[in-house]
């Protein structure tokens, strides 16, 4: 098989056709054509002219930029250097935010409803003497033979610290101080009934009709100031509700420090001699 010849004349360059040079296409330098006189005029409304108002020119002018002036005050010179965190702004979304807390609320209010009840009921027993109280007669005898000084008025303030404890502790509300309160009530509860049976000892606390009952409720209290009251209350949007610590402490120290010391001002035996 062999291949048809070819005449090279059809591969030979006509007379007529001549080689460019690509620069020849660029203008001279002194060439002042479109690259130095083109502009775009100014029109109004109409579509007309306006001869009296320089174009708009493309070359050599500097570019309009739509920035703040330096003669004007720069409204970004002011904004913070950090990024600002935005967090949630419910108390809900701010909790489930910072973790799931399982059961931990339920038990919370657990604990708050049960010490807030028996505070309650021990202080309507000895305000209006129900479910075989003494009354208030008989509270202020109680105090009197312990010897606390002031015992008439120490009857209204102990049952009334106790009611009003004790709603504050069901509700959820102000968690913190009426945990001090009733830690306060318990503390000094706790000294009398140990200043009223000289000779105590370990098994005095670990008997059935020892002080067993009454240091369970101080350790309760005291639990509960540092806790907070949890989720399920009327402080369930402040802060100690979600992460109590130091004004929760504060308020343990206050509890226990206002309980010795309405003992030793008031009755300054030492329970324990």
């Amino acid at each position: 098989m062999t291949a048809e010849s070819q005449n090279l004349t059809d591969w030979q360059r006509p007379a007529s056709a001549q080689l460019v040079d690509p620069e020849e296409d660029l203008p001279s330098s002194s060439y002042g054509g479109d690259f130095e006189t083109t502009a775009i005029p100014r029109y109004d409304t109409t579509g007309a002219a306006k001869p009296e108002q320089n174009a708009f020119a493309l070359l050599n002018d500097p570019e309009p930029l739509p920035y703040v002036s330096p003669a004007q005050p720069n409204p970004y010179a002011t904004a913070p250097v950090a990024p600002t965190e935005i967090g949630p702004h419910d108390a809900d979304q701010q909790i489930r935010a910072a973790g799931r807390r399982g059961t931990t609320d339920l038990g919370l209010l657990l604990l708050r409803v049960g010490l807030g009840a028996l505070l309650i009921v021990h202080g309507l027993q000895k305000i209006f003497g129900w479910w075989g109280g003494a009354g208030l007669s008989g509270f202020e005898s109680s105090l009197s033979e312990l010897g606390y000084q002031h015992a008439g008025l120490l009857t209204y303030v102990g049952a009334g610290a106790q009611i009003v404890a004790g709603l504050l502790l069901v509700l959820g509300l102000f968690a913190p101080l009426a945990a001090a309160a009733a830690l306060a009530y318990l503390v000094n509860a706790l000294l009398a009934s140990i200043a009223a049976e000289p000779g105590v000892g370990f098994a005095d606390f670990v008997i059935p009709t020892g002080h067993e009952h009454q240091v369970s409720l101080v350790l309760v209290a005291a639990a509960l100031t540092l806790t907070g009251p949890g989720r399920y209350g009327l402080d369930a949007g402040r802060g100690w509700a979600r992460r109590p610590f130091v004004g929760s402490f504060l308020a343990l120290l206050l509890g226990v420090g206002v309980g010795i010391g309405m003992w030793v001002l008031l009755n300054g035996a030492n329970p324990l001699g």
